[in-house]
């Protein structure tokens, strides 16, 4: 009997266990989907973000947007919430991001929002931790990403015409848009979500090519279930061509000046005013300095915005990295193309460190949390860790590669990247292409600017120069036997901005002369370096590293990094130009004309133990690969 009445205490004992489980669990999923517990916000939402008066207001109470932006697809998700709590802990109360549409929609029919690209969930964590969201859907961006955000597939069409009405854009943006905007429809705040506004497009005042445009794009986010409050963002001399009846302008600017507060009101006399981006600091670009913005400087001017009762988002609070291949390019006055740090001189590091401008603001936005209770304390900061070298010790020549390229393909001229038959016929949106021919002479090789962007040039896999958007002739070696003629090309990054967007093909754009004579007959391979590309290359006929080895080639080393993985730096002194690969992963790239010197490695890229080391290398190496505990974005300038 003893037993029996224990074992009715155990059952008991276990079943009110449950109970109370079963109820945290309850309280937890409520306090999730309702954001209440965490943020004292309304269960009742019935009138969102609204701007008819010289305020905005939020369920008619006054609101001030103190923004900034973070980009998901540039920070680890591991590290998501450690971003977005050090964005609360500064004081500001909305997220703002982009919506990489190049990203989403790789191929036309493939769409990929898990992962890194989990959109819902950062935005579910952004309510979570107490956050309004601006949502920045596109179609176009910027973002300073290649082509601006916009896929490269969108190129094979030879009447294209990008940001407009033209049928071949519009059907592409309605497919993309069929995809992304019912995923973002239950997140709206009138259904509990913290998105409060929403984007139509971006700076399109710059571009205005089609008056029908911008009415076509709210439009498509309105009939899919968009129905919090729309803006449009441009620069302050571009602002009266970028918008659109019904929508809220808002200015982008790194000065606040009385004309530019002139402009804004003569446009917009009656609403409240948001500076959509103002810019903590700006982007890099081989070849330059790195850029920085005075802290004293931007806290100046965040302080005028804000005593003039307007809103503000900080582009960008935390910048992060533009991994791989992502980044974008600028062609005025001349093509040069961005580093993949997005340090962007911002409050918050690359590597998620506070600099003295999050200091600043934090101090400052205190004065305006209108909750009244003291902002939330610092999240601490993660230990960095200068790594053992990694010693290359097996080499892979590029033409020994080249069984694991897609292709070849041939062809009697030369194809652009965008138009191969890559990539189940969307052909090749990144990376290198090599295009391979014959000559039977020595003479003149003449590019006519068709090299996009840059072209390591071999004759029987020897190197004889390089061309690019300045060097556009090359002298070949005289002989009279037949010899193979190489164009190892790399698309260094499509312009993010400009009215030239649809001339961004990459590879070989047209005829290369030799000797005033066409080339002919291609053998062509695409090297576009994706994981699937790397991870293949564990089959290839590897050599242990000769003490002359052949450029380009891979060359493969080993990280060790014991216990849980410390973020770290990649330095690469006596290294030319190339990729890294950390287990497979394309951190970005290199190049010894800085000024980016060392690129960030985040910790949960890393195993516990071993970790692969490949890294691709045009030119030269020192067959050592360094890592370090501190960055080095290069020499710095202040930005003018």
């Amino acid at each position: 009997m003893a037993v029996f009445r224990m074992r009715n205490l155990h059952k008991r004992k276990y079943t009110l266990f449950c109970l109370v489980i079963g109820c945290f669990i309850i309280y937890k999923c409520l306090g999730f989907f309702s954001s209440t517990p965490q943020t004292g916000w309304k269960r009742s939402r019935k009138v969102g973000l609204r701007a008819n008066s010289s305020q905005f207001t939020l369920e008619r109470e006054p609101f001030r947007i103190l923004g900034g932006s973070v980009h998901y697809f540039r920070v680890p998700r591991a590290y998501w919430r450690d971003r977005l709590m050090k964005m609360k802990a500064c004081g500001i109360n909305t997220l703002t991001t982009y919506v990489p549409w190049s990203l989403h929609q790789p191929e036309k029919g493939v769409f990929n929002f898990h992962t890194q690209l989990d959109l819902e969930s950062y935005l579910s964590l952004a309510a979570e931790l107490g956050l309004w969201v601006i949502l920045r859907p596109g179609p176009y961006i910027s973002a300073d990403m290649d082509l601006g955000g916009l896929p490269s597939w969108l190129l094979r069409d030879d009447s294209m015409r990008l940001r407009t009405t033209h049928p071949g854009f519009t059907q592409a943006v309605n497919t993309f848009f069929d995809k992304l905007i019912p995923k973002m429809v239950p997140l709206q705040f009138k259904k509990g979500g913290p998105i409060i506004a929403v984007q139509v497009e971006n700076e399109y005042g710059s571009f205005a090519k089609d008056q029908g445009y911008l009415l076509f794009i709210k439009e498509a986010l309105q009939s899919r279930g968009i129905s919090e409050l729309l803006l449009t963002s441009d620069n302050i001399n571009t602002l009266k061509s970028g918008g659109v009846d019904g929508v809220i302008r808002s200015v982008k600017l790194q000065k606040l000046t009385q004309r530019n507060i002139q402009e804004l009101h003569g446009i917009q006399p009656r609403g409240p005013s948001i500076v959509m981006e103002y810019w903590t600091g700006w982007y890099d670009t081989w070849g330059g300095l790195h850029h920085v913005l005075p802290p004293e400087d931007m806290v100046s001017n965040v302080r005028e915005i804000l005593r003039r009762g307007m809103s503000v988002n900080l582009y960008m609070f935390h910048g992060g990295s533009s991994f791989g291949f992502m980044n974008g390019a600028v062609s005025n006055p001349s093509y040069r193309a961005l580093v993949p740090s997005y340090d962007y001189d911002a409050p918050l590091s690359e590597a998620g460190e506070y600099t003295p401008k999050f200091h600043l603001l934090r101090d400052l936005f205190s004065q305006y949390n209108t909750r009244g209770d003291s902002l939330p304390d610092m999240p601490t900061l993660r230990y960095r860790e200068a790594y053992e070298p990694a010693i290359m010790y097996q080499h892979l020549s590029l033409w020994d590669a080249l069984s694991f390229a897609e292709g070849p393909f041939k062809s009697t001229k030369p194809i652009n990247m965008e138009n191969l038959p890559a990539n189940n016929g969307n052909g090749q949106s990144y990376g290198y292409t090599l295009y391979v021919t014959t000559i039977t002479s020595g003479g003149s090789l003449h590019s006519g600017d068709n090299v996009r962007d840059r072209a390591l040039v071999f004759v029987d896999r020897r190197y004889i120069g390089v061309f690019n958007h300045q060097n556009l002739e090359l002298a070949v070696p005289d002989a009279k036997e037949k010899r193979t003629l190489s164009f190892l090309v790399e698309n260094c990054g499509r312009v993010h901005s400009g009215r030239d967007l649809d001339k961004q093909h990459k590879g070989l754009v047209g005829e290369i002369l030799f000797n005033h004579i066409p080339l002919r007959d291609f053998t062509i391979y695409s090297l576009d370096m994706k994981p699937s590309f790397i991870d293949s290359l564990y089959q290839a006929p590897w050599k242990n590293l000769p003490e002359n080895p052949s450029f380009p080639g891979f060359f493969m080393g080993r990280l060790f990094a014991y216990g849980y993985p410390s973020d770290t730096f990649v330095k690469l002194p006596g290294w030319e130009k190339g990729v890294v690969f950390i287990n497979g992963l394309n951190l970005g790239r290199y190049w010894s004309i800085g000024p980016q010197q060392a690129l960030y490695l985040p910790g949960p890229f890393l195993n516990s133990g071993i970790n692969q080391v490949i890294v691709f290398e045009e030119q030269e190496g020192d067959y050592k690969v360094h890592f370090e505990d501190s960055p080095d974005l290069g020499m710095a300038a202040e930005i003018q």
